[in-house]
Parts: C-alpha cells; structure tokens; sequence
C-alpha cells in the first residue's frame, strides 16, 4: 500500500470517527498522522519489506497508531475502517466534506431525510425539507444549497497538483528502471502546474517502445488497462486517475515534450509559427515543409531549440495556458521565473502553541536544514479558539522564547536562520482584529486572515479585508480569497479593491502554498503584481513537512509569470525590513 493510500484511509477514519462523535484529540491524531506521512520521503510499505521502521520517532505517532500503520501498509487494509465503514453510510463521507456543514448536521440530515447522494440532499434542499430540520432554516438551506451546486461541480474532482505530481514522479521513477527508456517527463496539466490536475499525462523516448510499455503496464499501482496501442498506453492508477504514456524516439523528445505538454491553444500558435518558417511541428519530430521537402531540418535536441526556430524565446510550461501566449512572449519577452531556490525565507506557519504538529524547536530545525535565512512563526491569535488560538499573555510568552532561540542560533552560528515574532491575527465579523495595537506593534511580522463570517456580503467581507490592510501594524493579508480547492469556494470578496487598497498602503498579499488553498490564484496574483504589489510565497505549514509545500506556492507565483524581484521572501531579511511598511 503506498503512502498516499495509507493518508487517505486515515483522514478517512478520522472523518468517520467525527460523524459519530468521537473524542476530537482521537479525531486530530489520526488527521496528524496523516500529515506527518504526507511529508515522509520514502514508502512505508518498501521500507517495512527491507525491515525498516520508518515511523519510529515520528512526532505525533504512538505505538498503538504504528501499528495501526504498519498493517495498513503490509495487508492493505485496516479493521478499525472496515468496521466504521459498515457504521456509517458512503453518503455522510460525502456530505462531511461538502463546505461548510459539518459531521453533526451531515448526520442529522441522513438520518432524518434518508438521503442516499449529494443529489438527492440538494433536491431535498430546493423541496425545502433541509430548512425544517431542528437547528437548520432558510439561511443554512441556501448556503448549503450553494455549496452542494460546488461539491457537484465535475471540476471539483479533479487531483491536486502536488498530488498527479507525486504520482508521476513514481511512475517516471519506474520506467527509469527500463534499459530501454533513455528519458522520460511528465507532460500536459502536471508539466504546466495547474491547480489540479484530470488525467496524468507521461512521455517516455527510446527505441524499443513495446518493451517499454510493457515496463509501464506492470507498474504495482496500475489498477485497470484502459488501452494500448503501438506507441502509448492508458490505465487507472490510484484514486482512479488515468495515466496516458506515450513513446517517441528520442531525437523526437523535445518536440513531443511541446506538443504534450500543451495547452491546445499554444501548441496551435506556435504551430502556426513554425508553418510559416516551413518546418512542421509534431509530436513525432520537425519536419520540413513546402516546395523544398529535401531540405534538412536543423537539430531540435531541446525545446529551446525549437522556439527559437519559431523566433521566439523559450516559453517556461507555466506560461503556455491559454491563447495568446505565443503573441505575449513575442511582445513582452519572457520574464526569468522565480525558482525555490530564490526563496530566502518563509513567513507563515504554526506550532504546537496553536494548532501545528511541530515545536518551536523543531520547525526552527526544519527551516535550518532546508537552508532558510529567515522564517516568521505565525500562530493564531484568540478569534480561533478551536485551535487553542494564543491571547496577548501566551503570544508575549512565545516571543520570549523565539528571543531565547534566536540568542541560542546565533551564539552557535552568527549566520543562523532568524526566527522573526510573528502572529496570525483574525479579521473580526464586527471590524477590528483579534488583537490590540500595542501587542502587534511588538511583533516582526503580522499575517491578517479572514477565517469566520464568510457568509457576510460582499461589502462587508471587502471592508474587513480592507480594514485589515489599512492596520499599520500588518504586515500581510494571508489567503486573501478563503478558498479551498475541491471543498470550499472562496469568499465574496471585491478582490480588485482589495489589491488596490495594498497598492496604496504597501500591505503584501500572500501566495499561500498549501495545496488546498494556492490562494491567490495565477490571475489575481498576476493583476496584484501589476498593481505593484509585493507578493509573500508562504507554506502556512502545520508541520515540518508542510514547509516542502514551498514549491507549489513557487508554481502558482510562476503561472502568474512572477519573477524573483515581484516576491518579497527572496530578499534578504534586512532589505525585506526595509520594504515592509512600519510607522
């Protein structure tokens, strides 16, 4: 059983230990869990085979859940699931996760109403029958009604980015281990960073490609054949997901990595562009076109070979969505991206003070070891009570620790990563923050989130916001748009008045990197750019392994054609303190 697998049963069982109401810390360990084994970097199960235990000193992982795991992992299954599973009904899973509604009315509404599916929830939604239920009404009628019309929508099951990735990084990994595949790449949706993802899109190249997918078709993870040809082959992979394979020479490589890669609309136009310098470009190479068939097409060993037979630079994956590319790197040029690697620091996350996974300590140690030269250790103020959010007393008390750390690092190594006194301070329903003024004024680095209320009207919502930003002490607005992927859809917010008031003040806005979020998206974070708005990409990690979620934030910044100078984290700290606006 993989990892990812082994994730999804246990956020699957804490799910159900929820719907039935369950002590909640039961709930959280197997959700930390979860996470923990989310970040790990080698399987379980290969590991087990080895005998290896590659949980022991887990944080957050006890005996008894070890073990729990390691059966998981060696049978595939799991008693204590196949046990709540036979208790509670296909349709409460799905209704628990449709936003906004939650284990206890999920419940009360299956087992009232007798509703099989989503679909028959919202039909009972529009009879009215939802709204007479003790504890509901109108109001959570309607807004349950929206967001059943976003739990139905097909986009909604598409696989995250991060997700189609790691499962295209396993597959490449086992092709690799052919003799016959000289290289390979994930190409289409997962090459161009889109936030999720339908089908996993691979090219391979090498001269033997019956061999070649013969090695893809025993890959352990295949779960059905859907078709297979001289030169590509389709199959189910985990969580059903159709992974297509196609084999070319490799002297067709680079043309085939464009032409898969996509989008249609690029692929057409710089199509067209080859067309009219009479080289033809498909996915089987370059060829030569027009009245003089003979002459010789020039190497195409690389992409960027190609675009420059096209007279144009080469265009980064990120930047191929959509029509007009070709024409906009023709006119504009093509910015040089930002890249992990010009990321200096991270400046949002959580610790075990409020509701993260890791110490102080131990996310301070895994900044270190991923060579941050900064980070901002952001817990939740008061507002959010649900996770163990810090008042006045108990922040004041954690900056006196980072002070302590801070003195600590630096008498080991002058040069050691800077540990700023940092907070995530809630926008209030009524106006205002959770916090008063004279404690943020004693903090380096202040997120502002809008967590509750964001069923208030667009107005409302957008003055919060703007409040927020008009704060002297703020540093940065944090997941400006509420939304998660898949399960909730942002807020109604006027987010072009919002980046319009950060223009005018010099507040950031944030590029959260949690998978689930990537909030902003690529327009918003693009017209913010425009705006001259300083972007912050940050991994609001909840635990040591969120921090590698840095790179889904970076593909989002990329998408938005953000380069090193539009994101403020890839200044050192002293210049990021000279750019950030304190009275």
């Amino acid at each position: 059983m993989t990892n990812e697998a082994i994730v999804a049963a246990l956020e699957e069982i804490a799910l159900l230990l929820e719907y039935l109401g369950d002590n909640p810390f039961r709930c959280r360990a197997y959700r930390a869990a979860a996470d923990t084994i989310s970040g790990l970097g080698e399987e379980i199960a290969s590991a087990r085979r080895s005998g290896r235990d590659p949980l022991a000193g887990l944080p957050g992982i006890g005996t008894d859940l070890a073990d729990k795991i390691g059966t998981l992992a060696d049978a595939g299954r799991l008693p204590i699931l196949d046990e709540l599973r036979s208790r509670v009904p296909p349709v409460a899973v799905a209704l628990v996760r449709v936003p906004g509604l939650g284990p206890k009315k999920a419940r009360v509404i299956v087992e009232a109403l007798g509703v099989g599916s989503l679909e028959e929830t919202a039909r009972a939604c529009r009879e009215g029958r939802v709204a007479a239920l003790k504890g509901f009404g109108d109001k959570t009628q309607a807004a349950l009604l929206r967001s059943l019309s976003f739990a139905l929508d097909p986009d909604t099951k598409r696989m995250l980015w991060r997700d189609a990735d790691a499962i295209a990084a396993r597959v490449c990994s086992w092709l690799e281990q052919c003799p016959d595949v000289v290289r390979t790449a994930a190409v289409g949706s997962v090459r161009r960073g889109r936030e999720t993802v339908g089908n996993v899109d691979l090219l391979a190249s090498g001269e033997a490609p019956a061999a070649i997918l013969d090695r893809f078709l025993s890959w352990p993870e295949v779960t059905t054949l859907v078709d297979r040809g001289a030169t590509t082959a389709h199959v189910r992979g985990p969580r059903d997901i159709e992974i297509r394979l196609t084999v070319v020479a490799d002297d067709a490589f680079a043309a085939a990595s464009i032409t898969r890669t996509g989008s249609a609309e690029h692929v057409g136009e710089l199509s067209e562009r080859a067309r009219q310098r009479g080289f033809e470009l498909a996915t089987d190479g370059i060829h030569a076109v027009g009245t003089d068939a003979l002459r010789p097409c020039p190497a195409a060993h690389d992409e960027a070979a190609i675009y420059a037979l096209c007279g144009l630079p080469w265009i980064p994956p990120e930047l191929r969505e959509g029509p007009g590319t070709v024409a906009r790197a023709e006119a504009l040029g093509v910015p040089r991206l930002v890249t992990v690697g010009d990321i200096r620091g991270d400046l949002h996350m959580h610790t075990t003070a409020s509701d993260g996974e890791a110490t102080l300590v131990e996310m301070a140690r895994g900044a270190i070891a991923r060579g941050l030269e900064y980070i901002a250790i952001t817990d939740h103020g008061p507002r959010v009570a649900m996770a163990r959010g810090l008042g006045p007393e108990r922040l004041l008390a954690q900056w006196e620790e980072i002070d302590a750390l801070n003195a600590s690092l630096r008498d080991a190594d002058p040069s050691a990563t800077v540990i700023l006194k940092g907070v995530e301070v809630d926008m209030l329903e009524q106006g205002g923050l959770d916090l008063p003024d004279d404690v943020l004024a004693r903090a380096d680095w202040v997120v502002a989130s809008l967590h509750y209320g964001q069923q208030q009207s667009r107005d409302r919502i957008t003055a919060r916001i703007i409040e927020a930003i008009g704060n002297p002490w703020v540093s940065v607005i944090g997941h400006p748009t509420g939304r998660l992927i898949n399960r909730r859809p942002a807020y109604d917010v006027d987010i072009e008045a919002v980046i319009a008031a950060a223009a005018r003040t010099g507040t950031f806005l944030e590029i959260n990197a949690n998978p689930w979020r990537l909030d902003l998206d690529d327009r918003h974070a693009a017209a913010a750019r425009d705006a001259g708005v300083g972007l912050v990409v940050s991994t609001d990690a909840h635990a040591v392994s969120g921090l590698d979620n840095l790179r889904c934030g970076i593909l989002q910044a990329r998408r938005a054609g953000c380069a090193a100078g539009d994101v403020v984290n890839t200044l050192s700290l002293r210049d990021l303190r000279t750019r950030m606006r304190r009275p």
